[in-house]
């Protein structure tokens, strides 16, 4: 079958190859994918795989055999596959655990968006109460943000979505943003939960706006610079501001199906910033890594 590999040389960082056909052991159900989605960071940080490894974490597709053990979804399911290594490849061998059920009327390809980047704004908002309350979305115009701006949005929080420029600000307020802004510096607001992709000195920034008690969570750092804490920043006084790292792992099945639920109750979208055949992936890939592409994108399989 075929499927794209990690590829460490110039040409890379992804290339097709065929490979063999994954054989699922008996807790696993075997998925024909119909469509992936591309996130910067898993192409970005490719160095961490080894050289022609199936890559990819998120995708869509059909259980085409259950798992032997009984467990997950029967033959015939529609499913979300997020965080889950191998995931781009025509066939894939994957915990149920893993395995969000797509309900009808939720487009295969939306739910190939979900994975990463929904699973990620959502398990960060679920943190603490946002109701009422002041929350911060940098990188908004990003995959994570998108979503994290329609669910802080759902928690009822006034949500400030911040962006690198007025042409990624289009859409936010459609998907809930209060504020749109382009420059922290534009707004005295204090917030009681920052989710920051960027990193960098926007990360310092953010920092400085946060309410006495609030959380300042860096799920990223597409920005590729180091942040640096001036000296007195991290001291104050009132109730303690705090920093929460992010690298929750364990298995995404049950964010999934509550995201698709969502999505089905016509509450969320995906953030799709192109969607294209899979022959695509080239072009794709250049459009990811020259930012030229808000969200994410999707590829189509079949």
């Amino acid at each position: 079958m075929r499927a794209l590999v990690v590829d460490h040389s110039a040409a890379g960082p992804i290339r097709f190859a065929d490979v063999d056909e994954p054989v699922p052991s008996a807790g696993e159900a075997l998925v024909e994918i119909r469509h992936i989605g591309l996130n910067f960071g898993e192409l970005n940080y490719v160095q961490q795989w080894p050289a022609g490894a199936v890559h990819g974490h998120d995708a869509a597709g059909i259980v085409v055999r259950a798992a032997s053990d009984g467990s997950g979804p029967p033959e015939g399911t529609r499913v979300a596959v997020g965080m889950a290594p191998h995931a781009w490849a025509e066939r894939m061998a994957v915990s149920p655990a893993s395995l969000g059920t797509v309900p009808e009327g939720v487009d295969l390809a939306d739910a190939a968006a979900l994975g990463i980047a929904g699973v990620t704004a959502l398990r960060v908002l679920r943190k603490r109460s946002l109701l009422a309350r002041n929350v911060l979305i940098t990188g908004a115009s990003g995959g994570v943000g998108h979503f994290a701006v329609q669910l802080a949005a759902l928690a009822g929080a006034r949500v400030t979505a911040l962006v690198g420029s007025p042409e990624r600000a289009a859409g936010l307020r459609e998907l809930g943003a209060d504020t749109v802004l382009t420059d922290l510096a534009g707004t005295t607001d204090r917030f009681h939960l920052v989710l920051d992709t960027v990193g960098g000195p926007l990360m310092a920034q953010a920092w400085n706006s946060l309410a006495e008690g609030g959380t300042l969570h860096p799920v990223g750092y597409s920005s590729g610079q180091e942040t640096t804490f001036p000296s007195g920043t991290l001291f104050g006084f009132g109730e303690p501001r705090s920093i929460a790292t992010y690298g929750d792992m364990t298995p995404t099945g049950e964010e999934l199906t509550d995201l698709l639920g969502l999505m089905a109750a016509g509450r969320l979208s995906a953030p799709v910033g192109r969607r294209g055949d899979w022959r695509d992936v080239d072009d794709a890939v250049r459009a990811l890594f020259a930012r030229k592409v808000h969200g994410k994108i999707v590829l189509d399989v079949a």
